[in-house]
């Protein structure tokens, strides 16, 4: 008999791996999702157009229609956290439960295994630190479902002159060499002759016209160009974190999920569903690309050159709430700095100011959340959700993070930050405050939220809004000098 279910398992798996890959357009997925959940229509958001009747708030006193918060340190039966072990064993489990069941999703059980690959390694100049790069893929094993091929890519740049392993920030955003190293001198000289040889043996008149132009060179080493500036007028983020000591490494969040609903059934949440549809409580793209900076986690401690115990991440806008989210759920990340991450990141759920909840769960932004998120843009409202951000920002405790945002505190100007939230944001970084304090950190020091480019950075969580708009990068300096005081940087 256990021969015969063994047998009848193994052919219903292949019959399942053999199933072809599900083809939505993000509207029918969303229409999928709406459909399980038994959900006839959701309340739609509001408007960025300040212009449109139904514009977004931004009236402070109109901004807190729920104002109970839940208390991080209450367990679920209304007892109070009195101590560290409680907190640990009792009450952040229900958190992280609350957020993968109603917010994020869950991560399956049988995720496959990523397997890490050098594939180039290249000796470049980032300002006037020389540096090494390496370029990686991370092949996740697609056996089960050789349909959906998942490579994550990430590249990793390292001081080429440290004494030591360097503190690291892993960034989300595009892969690549930051600086390809370029042949020089007699290096260009060699490719030179070469073209002109090859050119000349496939056609002999070109001779006389080398000739006639004898210091024309086809290929011409790329001129010097001074660095676009930050917003701020700094130096470029890069140029700033190899300078300070640091290493940094660029992962490709799409190469792990696609940022639309359409590619919902590819990616590693297809790959894990075999080309199949979510189910409500099923990972979103936010909680995908969380796990996949925790796989290249996994390559940078094994990589020498990096010290793995101080590796931070960064991440703005829709990178933003993945940074937030990723440090949340894996205690390896040392440092987060969050710019600018909004609704579904660590803007307050519960605030009635600029992005909403319905706006993350339209069908443009639904698939970087679980589909049950759907359902507090439905049938239940915000004040139902049984976590909220400030819980968001205590998940990360005791570890340091740096909240930011830029101008839109009362303002709502075009191209700038209303839209995120910023006081929602600090208010999250607040609420957390009691939890740091349990686990013998410093909080926040305050709840009254500071004047603009006011940095709020006593404790184990800073804040600092900017007047430059929606952007990471007038932030930079004020990120690295926090984390030097809680790294090994000097």
């Amino acid at each position: 008999m256990a021969l015969t279910l063994a047998g009848s398992a193994a052919a219903c798996a292949q019959t399942s791996a053999a199933a072809p890959t599900v083809t939505f357009t993000a509207d029918q997925d969303h229409q999928n999702m709406m459909d399980q959940l038994g959900i006839k229509a959701l309340r739609p958001g509001p408007s960025g157009d300040e212009k449109a009747p139904n514009h977004a708030n931004y009236d402070e006193s109109k901004a807190n229609p729920y104002p109970n918060l839940p208390d991080p340190l209450t367990l679920n039966n209304g007892e109070k956290v009195r101590t560290v072990k409680m907190w640990w064993d009792e009450r952040r489990p229900q958190i992280v439960e609350g957020y993968e069941k109603y917010v994020y999703g869950r991560v399956p059980a049988n995720v496959p295994k990523v397997t890490w690959t050098v594939k180039v390694v290249d000796h470049e100049m980032i300002g006037f630190t020389p540096v090494v790069a390496k370029d990686l893929v991370g092949h996740v094993d697609n056996s089960a479902y050789p349909a959906i091929k998942v490579d994550i890519h990430m590249t990793v740049v390292t001081p080429a002159n440290a004494k030591k392993p360097v503190p690291l920030l892993m960034m989300f955003g595009p892969s690549g060499f930051p600086a390809p190293n370029e042949p020089k001198g007699e290096e260009l000289e060699k490719i030179n002759a070469a073209w002109k040889a090859l050119l000349t043996q496939q056609d002999p008149s070109l001779k006389d016209i080398f000739a006639q132009h004898p210091a024309w060179e086809p290929v011409k080493a790329t001129p010097f160009q001074f660095p676009q500036l930050n917003a701020d007028g700094g130096l470029p983020n890069t140029w700033q974190l190899v300078a300070s000591g640091w290493g940094f490494a660029l992962l490709d969040p799409a190469s792990v999920q696609a940022d639309d609903g359409a590619g919902i059934t590819r990616g590693i949440i297809g790959l894990v569903n075999h080309g199949q549809p979510r189910k409500p409580e099923d990972w979103g793209a936010l909680r995908a690309w969380a796990w996949g900076a925790g796989r290249g986690l996994d390559y940078l401690e094994t990589d020498k050159a990096v010290n793995a115990k101080e590796v931070g991440l960064e991440g703005h806008s829709r990178y933003g709430k993945a940074t937030i989210v990723a440090m949340a759920y894996d205690t390896r990340f040392a440092i987060a700095y969050v710019s600018s991450s909004g609704e579904g990141g660590a803007k307050m759920h519960r605030r009635n100011w600029g992005e909403l909840v319905e706006n993350v769960a339209a069908n443009s932004e639904y698939h970087w959340m679980a589909g049950n998120f759907l359902k507090y843009a439905g049938p239940l409202n915000w004040n139902d959700l049984p976590v909220d951000s400030h819980e968001l920002v205590a998940l990360c405790a005791p570890r340091p993070v740096f909240l930011s945002a830029g101008k839109g505190g009362y303002d709502a100007e075009p191209g700038g930050d209303s839209w995120v939230d910023a006081k929602g944001t600090f208010l999250a970084g607040a609420g957390a405050g009691s939890v740091y304090e349990l686990l013998g950190k410093k909080s926040l020091g305050t709840s009254e939220y500071p004047p603009m480019e006011t940095l709020i950075a006593t404790g184990d969580v800073a804040f600092r809004q900017h007047s430059s708009g929606h952007t990471d990068q007038p932030n930079w300096p004020y990120f690295l000098d926090f984390a030097s005081t809680h790294m090994s940087l000097k």
